[in-house]
């Protein structure tokens, strides 16, 4: 009896301390925290990594020494001296005192021992994201931004867009080309260069151990844009297009596509030297500057197209942010307005390639007075503080050579002034709206605000 009395006294202590270091372990939760659980304190600041700016960009620029005397003006627009990390790189030294206002220069590598062939050019241009790397230290790299010489980034937007990803993730961002027959020859997934190819730095990284072997892999092809696409295929990451990116394969006046810009932040241009000067009385390079006078500005609306109508007059007034504003004697649809006009030329044409030329819709030319547009040009910009707003002015090209589509005529309008908030705007989902708040017999004024819950832009 007494071993029995033993036995269940020692099982009981056993099971007294067993119970106790449980509950030691795992507490019970007051009542309180029962039906009201306590928040989980938050990370520390120190734990979220600080938002993307443009200290974690790193610009590689591939370019040749014998074009860099007269395209040094298109990189010059962009380039922030003191603000922006990267290097341009040459083909050999350049013959002429560098500017303290481009990128400080390289010269590329030397491949010919890699890859025993003449022909170096799309090898180099790929070799390049090895190359700016390594030159210009990963130190804080979150993206990597590669482009020609004659390329025109719009930095603030594209910070802007990528702060919007995880720069911990494979991203290969670009643009496609808007000829269609450059996509058919070379690949409808890969970015094409000049409109920017932008990699993330886990990306880039991966290309940059890689290289050398991927280069061998593809010695045979003589794209660097092909090249690159395949050898981010390679390390598992494929193109995630981007709207904004213009390569322009086109030819002559591109004034119709710049003024039908997709919703989507403006990120770059390409070929001005292919096209012609995209304002009136102005040549390539003053183009450029006056552009960036309004990019100056105001980065985020630069080239949005915004659309409202003037029904007294039966009048629909487009306007590309920036670059130009047309008014229309006759009401049309944003759907309609939102293809740009055949202003331009294909890339090239041969014997046997038949339409569509192009990788969008576009409008014909018309000689229908109410079909063709009366166009204005950026004139002047003015951003006021006090007053919150930036004011952008547009002249008339030249008089339209038509006769009225009704009775209201608009061939005396040689003035569109257009009022927006000086606060950037990168809400993408929806353009904004305006109304026409002014008229007289030479100036419309235009001024933007956000479309209304129901709004029909129609």
């Amino acid at each position: 009896m007494k071993s029995r009395i033993a036995v269940v006294v020692t099982l009981c202590l056993t099971l007294y301390l067993i119970s106790t270091s449980c509950i030691n372990k795992h507490p019970i939760s007051p009542a309180s925290d029962f039906f009201y659980p306590q928040t989980p304190t938050p990370p520390t600041p120190a734990a979220y990594p600080p938002p993307t700016n443009l200290s974690h960009l790193l610009f590689g620029i591939l370019g040749s020494e014998k074009a860099s005397h007269h395209r040094k003006a298109y990189t010059e627009s962009w380039w922030r001296p003191g603000a922006a990390r990267g290097a341009l790189f040459l083909d050999k030294p350049p013959s002429r005192p560098w500017s303290p206002t481009l990128p400080p220069y390289r010269v590329s590598d030397d491949l010919s021992g890699l890859l025993h062939k003449r022909d170096l050019r799309a090898q180099r241009m790929v070799h390049g994201i090895m190359e700016v790397m390594r030159e210009m230290g990963e130190e804080e790299l979150r993206w990597l931004v590669m482009g020609d010489d004659d390329t025109i980034f719009y930095v603030d937007n594209i910070v802007e867009v990528v702060s919007k990803l995880d720069h911990t993730s494979h991203f290969y961002l670009g643009g496609l080309s808007e000829f269609l027959m450059s996509s058919y020859v070379f690949s409808f997934n890969e970015a094409f260069g000049g409109a920017g190819i932008i990699l993330s730095y886990p990306l880039a990284k991966a290309l940059a151990a890689d290289m050398d072997a991927c280069l061998k892999r593809y010695a045979y092809l003589f794209s660097s844009d092909n090249t690159t696409k395949n050898c981010v295929a390679d390390v598992g990451a494929n193109l995630s297009p981007q709207m904004g990116s213009h390569q322009i394969d086109l030819r002559g006046d591109i004034s119709g596509l710049l003024s039908a810009h997709p919703l989507s932040p403006l990120l770059s241009l390409h070929h001005f030297d292919l096209v012609d000067p995209i304002f009136p009385s102005k040549d390539r390079f003053e183009s450029t500057r006056h552009l960036m006078t309004a990019a100056a500005a105001d980065q985020s609306r630069m080239l949005q197209q915004i659309i409202c109508h003037q029904r007294q007059s039966n009048w629909t007034v487009s306007v590309a942010w920036g670059y130009s504003a047309q008014i229309y004697e006759a009401i049309f649809p944003r759907s309609y307005l939102q293809m740009p006009l055949e202003t331009f030329r294909p890339w090239y044409k041969h014997r046997g390639v038949l339409i569509p030329y192009y990788r969008l819709n576009t409008r014909p030319l018309s000689a229908d007075p109410c079909e063709a547009p009366h166009s204005f040009f950026l004139e002047a910009v003015e951003k006021s503080a006090e007053r919150g707003e930036v004011v952008t002015a547009y002249s008339r090209a030249r008089p339209r050579p038509l006769p009225p589509c009704s009775s209201h005529s608009a061939d005396g309008i040689d003035r569109i002034r257009v009022y927006s908030p000086a606060a950037s705007r990168y809400q993408m989902d929806r353009c904004e709206c305006c109304d026409i708040v002014g008229l007289d017999n030479h100036t419309a004024e235009v001024r933007l605000r956000e479309c209304l819950v129901g709004e029909v832009i129609a």
